[in-house]
């Protein structure tokens, strides 16, 4: 794969975009169809970007909205469409069928193929800039009217700067833009649920048609498609827990015991490439600018994948901001950018009520505290028993509010 060779910065470009995950790309698309000139940089190499194991549920008006604008040619081709998901707790099998409900569906594709369709449509369809592995990437003077970023040519070592009207920070958590933001400015609401959940990729074909989420005494599991030939699995373990703990056989035996349902088939085992924990937690940044630097994705919220709202939230963070920019820098006044942050926070913190909700019902089970998995059960045995639940819960699973 082609890498963009970087050469002698630009004097001035109005957007420089900073980080080269689902945002930061799409917005640089977005962009480039307006004939907007902008650079994105990025600390790591593209082969490493189009590589990265992240998510894969996307939902049906992120793919609309990725379809309006050009970015979803493959996606519409491979992506596989998924129309319901599937409960199993008490050794029963219990199917939700969003789609009868909303008419809506949920798409598979993984974030790797959706960046590597991003990268190749910006740098190679619409000419667009992208540096990678730059280093040392810093923002200055953020609060003017002049912003810069500086960072270091990986080719030459040199320092170089580029000068903008606006700065894209979406980076992540960890990023240049984040340690922008002034302590003083911003305020960063987290929230840690307790749990880890070790997450495992197995070369095998999927054993459902559809998502499995296993309610279970010993800890929540998780089954997700990803392709016809791997299998994402999702197993509740203490936080902080070290993968090598998990042996593929005790890997298999608890997926076999958690995922286990009436007249289900078994489980199609393989070898596990890759096992990893994740802890549990959620973050949001408000408000997500601060003079002309405004925030996209990872580096404004995170969603823990409990409900599978992370990309899904960057792609909606950079749909707004895109737009809100090319309005701007075409002469509009400025009320998209304004009002940018508040748009952004209020889907995030539905889905962030969202996640909890449905953590308790996914981990109440195994809390070893009766009350909590009572009300665990009383949750699912509604979805199952009540239309005005079920239709709650698919609107909130789908993201298919109207409003937000």
């Amino acid at each position: 794969m082609r890498v963009t060779t970087d050469s002698p910065s630009p004097r001035h470009v109005p957007v420089v975009v900073v980080g080269a995950g689902p945002a930061g790309l799409t917005v640089g698309n977005i962009l480039r169809a307006a004939s907007v000139d902008c650079v994105v940089l990025e600390a790591e190499s593209r082969e490493f970007i189009e590589r990265r194991p992240r998510a894969g549920v996307i939902e049906e008006g992120a793919v609309r909205s990725l379809q309006r604008r050009g970015l979803a040619d493959n996606l519409s081709k491979r992506a596989q469409r998924h129309s319901s998901c599937e409960f199993r707790f008490g050794g029963e099998r219990y199917r939700f069928p969003y789609t009868d409900l909303t008419g809506r569906h949920h798409w598979v594709y993984p974030q790797p193929l959706l960046v590597a369709d991003l990268a190749h449509e910006y740098v190679d369809v619409r000419g667009g800039d992208a540096r990678f592995s730059v280093r040392d990437v810093a923002l200055h003077d953020l609060d003017t009217a002049r912003p810069s970023v500086t960072y270091t040519c990986p080719d030459t070592g040199e320092l170089r700067s580029l000068t903008c009207d606006f700065v894209v920070g979406a980076d992540g958590p960890r990023g240049a833009a984040r340690a922008a933001l002034p302590t003083a400015h911003a305020r960063i609401a987290r929230h840690d649920y307790g749990i880890g959940w070790l997450a495992l990729l197995a070369e095998a074909p999927p054993s459902s048609d559809c998502v499995l989420f296993g309610v279970h005494p010993n800890g929540f599991a998780g089954h997700m498609a990803r392709s016809p030939g791997v299998t994402r699995y999702y197993l509740q373990c203490p936080p902080g827990d070290d993968p090598e703990n998990w042996s593929p056989d005790r890997v298999w035996s608890e997926l076999h015991q958690r995922l286990e349902g009436a007249d289900a088939p078994a489980l199609t085992e393989g070898p596990l490439t890759e096992k990893r924990v994740l802890d549990m937690h959620d973050y949001v940044v408000e408000p997500m600018t601060y003079g002309r630097l405004f925030l996209a994705g990872d580096s404004a919220h995170l969603v823990a994948p409990i409900a599978a709202k992370g990309m899904n939230l960057a792609l909606h963070d950079a749909f707004l901001l895109g737009d809100a920019l090319v309005a701007y820098l075409d002469g509009d006044d400025g009320t998209g950018l304004d009002g940018y942050s508040e748009a952004c926070l209020r889907r995030a913190w539905d889905y962030q009520e969202f996640s909890q909700w449905l953590s308790e019902v996914f981990h109440g089970a195994a809390s070893g505290d009766p009350f909590r998995a009572g009300t665990t059960f009383a949750r699912l045995r509604r979805l199952f028993t009540s239309p005005a639940a079920a239709a709650a819960f698919a609107e909130q699973y789908l993201g298919a509010s109207e409003r937000y």
